[in-house]
C-alpha cells in the first residue's frame, strides 16, 4: 500500500468506484480507494439493482442517462459483464394529477435527448402482455434506457476500469482518524497505515456519517430499512422468455412498489408509508454482508395493493426477501461536491440511486475536482445546500417524509411539513398572525402569501393556477397601486471588509464595484464564464461593503468566497445577522419620509443608492432599488431592531394602504419587469451574454476577474441561444420552468420560469431560443402539461419599460 496519493476515496461501493475510475477517465492516476471489507459490502450489494432516467431535476435526470449509458462502455473497456438488461421503463398514472406530471416529464425529455414516449393503457396492456389490472389506470411514461443489471457485477467493472487507469485499491482497511494538515492536505489513519493524501473523498455509504465526524462534519443522512421481494418461477414469465423478449420495469406510484424480472419470476420493492429508520445514531462498524429480519407487517398493505395491481403475484410464491438498509438526504438526492468550512474535503454521499446515478455523480465529483466545476448544474445534489444548521433532529423526519413520498406526485408549488417550521425569524409570530401561508428556503420560514378572511391557510398542490390566485394579485395590487411591505431576511447577505475588499470584490465579480454610497449589479462567474452569482454590491465605504443575493444560495456562494481568499480581506456570512423589509410602490417615499429625518428626496437619494440612516429608533442600511421592479427601498438592521422598524413603518404606513406581500407576489411582479430570477433565469447551467446580465459587467475594468476570459471570447463570437420573454395564451396553468418551445413543429428551446403577471394580466413565460430566431412578435408554442400553447416574443417589460416609475 502506498503512503501518498492525490486522491483518497474512502468506501468501496459502487458509487466510491465510480469516483475512483471518472478521476482516472480525466487523467489524474495518483489516486487511490480503501474499503474496510470487501467492495460491495455496505447498501451495494443487496440493491435491487434497477435504473431509469426519471427525475424531476432535468440536470439529475441527464446524469442518470449518462450513467445507463456509460454501463455498455465500462463493459468494453474492461470486458467484464454488468448483467444489463436494457427491457424499458413503464411508470403507470392512476390520477390525472400523476398523469399531467409525466406529461409534463416527457415535455421536459424532449430538449434532453431522452427518447420517452406517453403510453395509454392499450399500449401499456401489451407491453406488459396483459400482467397489469389496468383498473384506473389513466396512461403511462415509457422510457426504452429502463432496466437492471448486476449490482456487483457492475461495481467490479468500475473498480476494474480505475485499476487500468492506475488506480490503487486496497480491501479490508477500515479508516480510524481523518486529520487536516497546514497544507490543505489530509492525514488518513488506516489499519494498514497512514496515508497522506492530497484530496479525501467521503464515499463511505452506509458509514458516511461515521466518517464525516472523524472531520468534525455533519453529513444530513439517514440509512432506511427497504424490502423487496423476489418469487419463485412465473409461467407467464417464463413464455415471454421463450419468445426472446423481457418484462419491463414497471413502476407503480399509486401502489408504492417497482417491479421488474428477476430470473424466471419478478422482484417487487415498496416505499411504504410505516417505513422504518435504520441506526439513527449511527451504523455499526462490523455491519456488513448480513441483511436485516424481514418485516412483513410493515408492507402488508402494500403487498395487498400488489397483489391487485400485478394479479400474477398473489398466484406466486416468494423465493427470498431482501431487507437492508440505503442512505438518504432529506430531499431524496446525492449530497457531491467539495464540504464547505474544510479545504480538500469532498461528498460523495447518500446516492440512494446508486445504479441510477452512481455513473453521474462520479463523473460531477471528478470534474468538479479536476477542472474545479462541474459542466452541469449541480445544486440539485450540492453538498452545500444543507447548511450547518441541518442537524440530526431535522434530517430524521425530513428523511422519512421523502421515503414515504417517494412515489407521490411532485407540485411545483408543494409544502412538505415534516421538520418545519424550524428557522424561523422575530416575525414568525406576526407574519402568523397575519394569515401567512408559509414556504420555506434553506430551511428557514419564508411567507409565500397572506391568505384572505375565510380562506384555508393552505395553497392546495396543483400544476395549475392555485387557490392562492386571488390574495396573490390583491398583494400585487397593493404593490402597484399603494406601498406593500415585505421581509428582506431570504436575501443571503455578506460584510466584505478590510483594506483590500475593492481589490478582491473586482476579481470575484465581473461587473462594476461601486463607489461609496452607491449600489450595483453584477454576475459572479465561474473560470468557465458561467453565472454562479446574481449579486447586489453595496459600497459603504472604502473598506466596507455588503453583498446581497440568493438565500438559498449562501452555503454555494460563502464556499466560493473561502476558496478565492485574499490577504487584507475578511469575508462575514451575516444572512442571520441582519434583516430589515423592502417596502415597494408609489408611496415608499412617502412612507419612508414619515420614519426618518434623512433626506430621501429623489435628488438627495437616487435610484441605486445606498445610505446608512436611523429609521425610527434603529440604525439601517437603507438602498433604493426593488426586485418588485416598482419604487421602492431595501432596510437592513439588526434582529433585535426588526420588530421595532416593523412597528414603526406599518404605523406611519396606516393611512397609505401598506399592505404585506410574499413570495408569490414578489415573483408575480417581477414578471411585468421581465426580471430574471436566480436558480431560474440566472444558473451554472447559462452564461452572461445568454442571459442578458452581460449588460452589467465592467468589460474594460483593469481587474483580472474571474471568469473574463471565457466571458470575453463567447461576446465576440456571440451567444447562440438568447433568454427572452413570452406571452402565452394560456388556459388555466401556467409555465413553471422546462417547457418546450415549439417553432415551426420542432423543439427549438425550453423555458426557465412563468406564471402569472397579475399587474398587466398576462400569462408569462421566459426561456432560451437559438439567439438567430429571435425577433419581437415572434409565435411560436409553448407545451404545457402536454398541451402545446400559443406563445408570442415580447421584448419590451410589459410595465414601466423606461424604469420612470423605478427611478422617480
Amino acid at each position: 500500500m502506498k503512503t501518498h496519493t492525490r486522491v483518497l476515496v474512502i468506501g468501496g461501493g459502487v458509487v466510491g468506484c465510480s469516483v475512483l475510475y471518472h478521476l482516472t477517465k480525466l487523467g489524474w492516476s495518483d489516486v487511490m480507494l480503501v474499503e474496510r471489507s470487501e467492495l460491495t459490502s455496505g447498501s451495494t450489494w443487496h440493491a435491487a439493482g434497477g435504473f431509469h432516467t426519471l427525475n424531476g431535476d432535468t440536470n439529475m435526470a441527464a446524469l442518470q442517462g449518462y450513467t445507463i449509458r456509460l454501463y455498455k462502455e465500462l463493459e468494453a473497456i474492461t470486458g467484464m459483464s454488468c448483467g444489463l438488461h436494457h427491457v424499458g421503463g413503464i411508470t403507470l398514472a392512476d390520477n390525472e394529477a400523476r398523469f399531467e406530471q409525466l406529461k409534463a416529464e416527457r415535455a421536459k425529455h424532449r430538449y434532453m435527448g431522452l427518447d420517452t414516449e406517453i403510453l395509454g393503457p392499450e399500449e401499456i396492456h401489451k407491453l406488459t402482455d396483459g400482467m397489469v389490472n389496468l383498473e384506473g389506470i389513466i396512461g403511462a411514461l415509457y422510457d426504452p434506457l429502463d432496466g437492471h443489471l448486476d449490482p456487483s457485477g457492475t461495481t467490479h467493472a468500475y473498480a476494474k476500469a480505475a485499476r487500468m487507469g492506475g488506480a490503487e485499491i486496497v480491501l479490508h482497511n477500515r479508516v480510524l482518524e481523518t486529520n487536516p494538515r497546514p497544507d490543505g492536505s489530509w492525514e488518513v489513519v488506516t489499519e494498514k497505515g497512514t496515508i497522506i493524501a492530497e484530496h479525501v473523498v467521503n464515499a463511505g455509504g452506509l458509514w458516511a456519517r461515521e466518517i464525516g465526524a472523524m472531520a468534525g462534519v455533519y453529513l444530513p443522512l439517514l440509512p432506511m430499512a427497504h424490502q423487496y421481494l423476489v418469487t419463485d418461477d412465473i409461467p407467464e414469465i417464463m413464455d415471454i422468455l421463450k419468445s426472446g423478449r423481457e418484462f419491463p420495469h414497471v413502476m407503480d406510484p399509486g401502489g408504492e412498489s417497482y417491479l421488474r424480472q428477476e430470473g424466471r419470476g419478478l422482484c417487487i420493492g415498496f416505499y411504504e408509508k410505516p417505513c422504518e429508520p435504520w441506526s439513527v445514531d449511527g451504523t455499526p462498524w462490523d455491519f456488513g454482508h448480513e441483511l436485516l429480519n424481514e418485516q412483513f407487517d410493515k408492507i402488508e398493505d402494500s403487498v395487498n395493493f400488489a397483489y391487485r395491481r400485478f394479479p400474477v403475484l398473489e398466484r406466486s410464491g416468494v423465493k427470498r426477501v431482501i431487507h437492508g438498509p440505503f442512505t438518504f438526504a432529506p430531499d431524496g438526492n446525492p449530497l457531491i461536491g467539495p464540504v464547505p468550512g474544510l479545504r480538500n474535503y469532498w461528498s460523495a454521499c447518500a446516492v440512494m440511486a446508486g445504479f441510477s446515478q452512481g455513473g453521474g455523480m462520479g463523473l460531477a465529483l471528478a470534474q468538479w475536482m479536476i477542472h474545479g466545476e462541474v459542466e452541469r448544474d449541480p445544486r440539485g445534489f450540492d453538498v452545500a445546500r444543507f447548511g450547518n444548521w441541518t442537524s440530526p433532529g431535522y434530517t430524521v423526519p425530513k428523511v422519512i417524509e421523502n421515503y414515504q413520498m417517494r412515489f407521490s406526485v411532485s407540485y411545483p408549488n408543494e409544502e412538505r411539513p415534516a421538520a418545519r417550521p424550524f428557522r424561523t425569524t422575530p416575525m414568525y409570530e406576526v407574519f402568523d398572525g397575519l394569515n401567512a401561508v408559509w414556504g420555506q428556503q434553506y430551511g428557514l420560514e419564508v411567507v409565500n402569501y397572506h391568505a384572505l378572511p375565510g380562506e384555508p391557510r393552505y395553497e392546495q398542490p396543483t400544476f395549475r393556477r392555485s387557490n392562492a390566485w386571488e390574495a396573490t394579485r390583491q398583494e400585487v395590487l397593493a404593490v402597484r397601486e399603494g406601498v406593500g411591505i415585505n421581509e428582506v431576511q431570504n436575501f443571503g447577505k455578506y460584510r466584505v471588509t478590510g483594506p483590500n475588499a475593492r481589490a478582491w470584490l473586482d476579481r470575484i465579480m465581473a461587473g462594476l464595484i461601486p463607489k461609496p454610497g452607491r449600489l450595483s449589479l453584477t454576475p459572479m462567474l465561474a473560470h468557465s464564464g458561467k453565472i454562479i452569482g446574481d449579486f447586489t454590491v453595496s459600497c459603504l465605504s472604502e473598506t466596507e461593503f455588503q453583498l446581497t443575493a440568493s438565500y438559498g444560495a449562501q452555503g454555494w456562494h460563502a464556499r466560493w468566497f473561502e476558496m478565492n481568499p485574499m490577504e487584507g480581506v475578511t469575508v462575514e456570512n451575516i444572512s442571520d445577522a441582519r434583516s430589515g423589509f423592502q417596502i415597494a410602490g408609489p408611496k415608499a417615499r412617502e412612507l419612508l419620509s414619515r420614519v426618518t429625518r434623512a433626506d430621501v428626496s429623489s435628488e438627495a437619494f437616487g435610484f441605486m443608492d445606498v445610505k446608512r440612516m436611523t429609521v425610527g429608533m434603529a440604525n439601517c442600511i437603507v438602498q433604493r432599488v426593488s426586485y418588485t421592479g416598482d419604487l421602492g427601498y431595501e432596510i437592513f438592521t439588526d434582529h433585535m431592531s426588526v420588530r421595532h422598524l416593523w412597528d414603526v413603518l406599518t404605523a406611519a404606513g396606516k393611512d397609505l394602504g401598506i399592505r404585506p406581500f410574499g413570495m408569490r407576489a414578489m415573483m408575480s411582479l417581477r414578471l411585468d419587469k421581465w426580471f430574471g430570477s436566480w436558480g431560474r433565469e440566472f444558473s451554472p447551467d447559462y452564461t452572461p451574454c445568454e442571459t442578458g446580465l452581460d449588460r452589467f459587467i465592467r468589460w474594460n475594468k483593469a481587474a483580472d476577474w474571474i471568469g473574463k476570459e471565457a466571458a470575453t471570447a463567447e461576446k465576440a463570437a456571440g451567444p447562440k441561444r438568447r433568454l427572452v420573454s413570452f406571452i402565452v395564451d394560456a388556459a388555466d396553468a401556467d409555465v413553471v420552468a422546462w417547457e418546450p418551445i415549439w417553432l415551426d413543429g420542432a423543439v427549438v428551446g425550453f423555458c426557465t420560469s412563468g406564471g402569472y403577471a397579475h399587474w398587466s394580466g398576462k400569462s408569462v413565460a421566459m426561456g432560451f431560443l437559438p439567439a438567430d430566431a429571435v425577433k419581437d412578435g415572434l409565435a411560436c408554442e409553448i407545451e404545457i402539461l402536454g398541451e402545446r400553447r400559443k406563445a408570442t416574443v415580447h421584448l419590451a417589460p410589459l410595465w414601466d419599460g423606461d424604469g420612470a416609475r423605478m427611478r422617480s
